[in-house]
């Protein structure tokens, strides 16, 4: 199906409206679908050269000034335009790359920009060719920064389209992965691993369902399969998911497969005081809810908390509800069991969130993986003699999972690692590291559509 290339309305707001001064496009003389492609250009530069994560700037109420005025045809677009060009970045770059006698100019970062997302159109899209290069040559021709270079684009992207097929067969034994990042897998879990989660990346991501009952009658009616984890992904759906059976009365809620695991680490949690210490948007909550728990939901963003209760009340489930930030909570409050899904590099997600690889470097994982430690260390602190406390985030190296557990433990004698037994996790038994922690990747159950990377770990407190 060729993607829809509109003309859009009037700006919603007067931020909206606002362009660059350095472009002179005017929105009532461009041509249809070229605002679309000035806001995908704008957009991947905010992440490639500001580090800015895209799902803020798709927001459809706060998002970029260049996406907020755009229909919804276009908005869809553009979020296309941006997922291959991220997903696929490495590559686009090397055939740029090819086809330039001379590399660009320092300054030229826009002119990058402009032919990245161009490229990303013709080699993933099903944009025609003629299309996209019309509308990136017109691009490059309002920009004062590329007018110059018009006709190189043209002649650029002219040799993408006729050539199509031989330069993506010269690229497609290269990673798509930023450099830091592929050395990083490969030494954490060498290299042939580390190119399948690298191949794994430019799958389409799935949508996996946590029910709240009868899983087998849910599979069945919404065509998925079951998936290890007791969820349920479905088969290639591409709809709406409010129009699915069973979502108004709140039957389940989207959850990756692999997230839903370390909720389940706990059992049977009737009678126990539980607390969710970073909760938000509540798939985790309602997971504890649904095992008998009495649960607090603590989340520090009011906005957050507000999607949270949101979730909640459509699965008709209820607990309490507190905007804190676990840090400031007394020690003197404890429970039985203690729910810690830390915030972190999300280094797990990129089949969903590609920017996420081109947004952090190893820096910021060091940096996650200190605020994780100190969050660990203090929800330690809340759990009662007895209690267990598990552990768990979306990032892929160890540094911010087995690490951080790791210096804990060493540091307090009370503290001690519950192994899991792979006999209870038919199916996921090679995401159990030596050690009795659950450490999945995007390389993982490949035959069933792969998993994001999840690390979870069982703490008790004796």
């Amino acid at each position: 199906m060729v993607l829809s290339d509109t003309s859009t309305g009037k700006p919603k707001n007067k931020q909206a409206g606002n362009r660059n001064p350095r472009e002179s496009f005017s929105r009532q003389s461009m041509k249809p679908g070229l605002e679309a492609r000035i806001a995908a250009t704008r957009i991947l530069a905010a992440v490639i050269d500001r580090k800015t994560s895209l799902d803020g700037m798709l927001d459809p109420e706060h998002g970029n000034p260049a996406f907020l005025p755009l229909n919804d045809a276009d908005r869809g677009l553009v979020k296309a335009i941006l997922q291959s060009a991220l997903r696929h970045l490495p590559r686009i770059d090397a055939i740029i790359g090819q086809l330039l006698d001379n590399p660009l100019p320092e300054g030229a970062r826009s002119l990058h920009h402009l032919l990245v997302v161009a490229a990303a159109q013709m080699l993933y899209l099903d944009v025609p060719d003629h299309s996209a290069v019309d509308l990136a040559v017109e691009q490059a021709s309002g920009d004062p920064r590329s007018r110059r270079f018009a006709k190189l684009v043209n002649a650029i992207l002219r040799r993408i389209g006729r050539e199509k097929s031989a330069l993506l067969a010269s690229v497609e034994d290269l990673p798509c992965m930023p450099e830091w990042f592929m050395q990083r897998l490969t030494d954490v879990y060498g290299e042939e691993h580390a190119l399948a989660i690298a191949a794994s990346q430019l799958e389409p991501p799935t949508i996996d369902l946590t029910v709240k009952s009868d899983a087998i009658g849910w599979a069945e009616r919404l065509g998925g399969q079951i998936m290890p984890s007791g969820s349920i992904r479905l088969d290639r759906f591409r709809g709406s998911i409010p129009s699915l059976e069973g979502f108004d009365e709140g039957a389940w809620w989207v959850q990756d497969a692999a997230a839903a695991l370390p909720a389940q680490l706990f059992g049977d949690l009737s009678g126990k005081h539980v607390a969710d210490l970073c909760a938000a948007p509540g798939g985790k909550t309602a997971q504890l809810v649904m095992a008998g728990g009495n649960v607090l939901a603590v989340e520090q963003s009011k906005s957050r908390l507000k999607r949270l209760e949101g979730n909640l009340a459509r699965l008709a489930l209820s607990a309490e509800i507190r905007c804190v930030n676990l840090l400031a909570m007394d020690a003197a409050e404890s429970f039985d069991a203690i729910l810690l899904d830390a915030p972190c590099s999300s280094t797990g997600t990129t089949r969903r969130h590609p920017d996420v690889l081109w947004t952090k470097d190893l820096s910021d994982i060091t940096k996650l993986a200190s605020v994780q430690e100190g969050l660990l260390r203090h929800a330690l602190t809340l759990l009662k003699p007895g209690g267990r406390l598990v552990f768990s985030n979306c990032s892929i190296d160890p540094t911010e999972g087995e690490d951080v557990v790791s210096r804990v433990l060493a540091d307090d004698a009370g503290l001690q690692l519950v192994p899991i037994d792979p006999a209870d996790w038919p199916g996921l038994e090679t995401a159990i590291t030596p050690k009795g922690e659950f450490r999945t990747t995007p390389a993982m159950l490949p035959d069933l559509g792969g998993l994001d990377g999840f690390y979870a770990a069982v703490i008790a407190k004796t």
